[in-house]
């Protein structure tokens, strides 16, 4: 039930009586929807209390309103908006646009989407119990630690030890509003005098807005289709900082082997320079293990200060988590905490309790092996319908993980064509211009997509990508 609060009331000068100014005041903000049909007013003693009135003008106020059909009085519970306004005043209360506030899947996450897991397997009741079983807890209602929670650095140091071969300690861990945060912080650390960075491109387009806003110069790091990054022309640069996505490249889908992040931290370490490394989507790799972390190799190497590990846990779990996490060199947490607080101050602290135990209980390597075995189902079935409607008009261009598909093709429709009609039917594809940022773009003879498919149901991949496929060759 909502309730309305009299906030700006205005109702001097606005009738004979206190009681007509309080009508008319009443009736203007019913009248133009500024009140919403069905919310209850305040009791005739508190509205008499704040606005310094008698009890009695107040009661007769409201008894007109209802008389006349703009409020509706129940009996030992107060009085409402009427659902109903008089005649008179339909037309002028309808004039304006209604909102349809019903759940409806927002368009960034239709069909294809990319970046967006499959959310409805989410193991939701559990994780809400997580959240309610913290929800009493006074402390947690302060102020926190910027660092991030104890337990939650605590749980991560265990996972990413386990599964990424990362070597840290709680320490050197920064919990961070999402991974977009990370990465700021990332480059404020490493980008001072030398306003260079190195960036795969194509590439994630999150990071090159990050660049632009802090007014650094992207140098491109090229990586082409099936070979990857270009190390002769990363070798070439003076920059320090080199930005890769190494276990996936976003958006083409390659990876470092072992000797190339080997080489990569020897170009960090000659240089005295820094890596940052976002290990997104390193969970679902289908055609081969998983290579270790390069934070991870370079530790073993003793190189670990020329590394910046950036991770996220909303591809794993769900887009709305926003936490990302920071691993960092020991000498580099004490002025990424400063940046921190100066960009935000601590994070949601609840839901940083709920994670911790949320992996501490296993409950994350649970839905981890789950979703990989989903996911790599609805990759296959991608390219089995791919290959069954394209033929041999598309190519698929990325490596068998992650959660997208990258196609390219020569003629046919443009890019940015077939987008926009997908949008038509519902479904969103991304443009590989998109993901090139480096100006000038290079030049292409070919086009080129990405199509997501973690929020796609396994039963409706075959019509939709008939769809697209009609589209495609019309």
């Amino acid at each position: 039930m909502a309730l309305i609060d009299i906030g700006d009331l205005q109702f001097g000068g606005t009738g004979r009586t206190k009681q007509d100014a309080l009508f008319n005041a009443i009736r203007d903000k019913i009248v133009a929807q500024l009140w919403s049909k069905g919310a209850k007013l305040p009791s005739t003693r508190k509205l008499a209390e704040e606005l310094s009135l008698s009890r009695n003008t107040v009661v007769h106020a409201y008894e007109q309103l209802h008389a006349e059909g703009y409020l509706e009085s129940k009996a030992g519970s107060g009085h409402f908006v009427a659902l109903e306004l008089p005649d008179q005043f339909v037309s002028t209360a309808d004039t304006g646009d209604k909102q349809d506030f019903s759940e409806q899947p927002q368009t960034i996450n239709w069909a294809f989407s990319p970046g967006v897991p499959d959310l409805a397997q989410f193991p939701h009741q559990k994780w809400q119990r997580l959240l309610m079983r913290h929800m009493g807890r006074t402390s947690l209602l302060a102020a926190n630690n910027i660092q991030g929670d104890m337990q939650l650095r605590q749980a991560l140091c265990h996972y990413l030890a386990t599964s990424r071969s990362v070597v840290c300690n709680p320490e050197c861990i920064v919990i961070t509003s999402g991974a977009q945060q990370a990465v700021a912080i990332a480059t404020l650390l490493t980008v001072k005098q030398d306003r260079r960075l190195l960036m795969e491109q194509p590439g994630y387009a999150q990071m090159a807005k990050v660049i632009t806003l802090f007014n650094c110069s992207l140098e491109p790091a090229p990586v082409a289709p099936k070979r990857g990054l270009d190390f002769d022309a990363v070798e070439r640069s003076d920059a320090k900082t080199i930005y890769v996505t190494p276990s996936n490249q976003y958006p083409l889908g390659t990876t470092l082997d072992i000797n190339q992040r080997l080489r990569l931290i020897e170009w960090a370490r000659d240089r005295g320079g820094w890596i940052i490394e976002d290990d997104y989507d390193s969970e679902f790799q289908f055609a081969h293990r998983p290579y270790p972390s390069l934070q991870g190799l370079a530790a073993k190497m003793g190189h670990e200060q020329h590394v910046i590990y950036v991770g996220s846990l909303s591809k794993v779990m769900f887009n709305g988590l926003r936490l990302g996490y920071l691993v960092l060199p020991q000498s580099m947490v004490a002025e990424a905490l400063t940046i921190k607080d100066a960009l935000s101050g601590d994070s949601p602290t609840h839901t940083q309790a709920a994670l911790a135990d949320f992996i501490h209980e296993g409950d994350l390597i649970r839905h981890i092996r789950k979703m990989r075995r989903l996911y790599k189902q609805k990759h296959q079935l991608m390219v089995t319908m791919i290959e069954r409607y394209f033929a041999d008009s598309v190519e698929i261009i990325s490596q068998a993980a992650g959660l997208h598909v990258t196609l390219r093709w020569y003629g046919f429709i443009s890019e940015q064509d077939w987008t926009e009609r997908a949008r038509e039917n519902n479904i969103v594809i991304r443009p590989f211009s998109y993901y090139e940022q480096h100006q000038p773009r290079p030049v292409r003879n070919w086009s080129g997509a990405v199509l997501g498919f973690g929020n796609v149901t396994l039963d409706d991949i075959e019509p939709k990508i008939r769809t697209l496929a009609e589209i495609f060759k019309s």
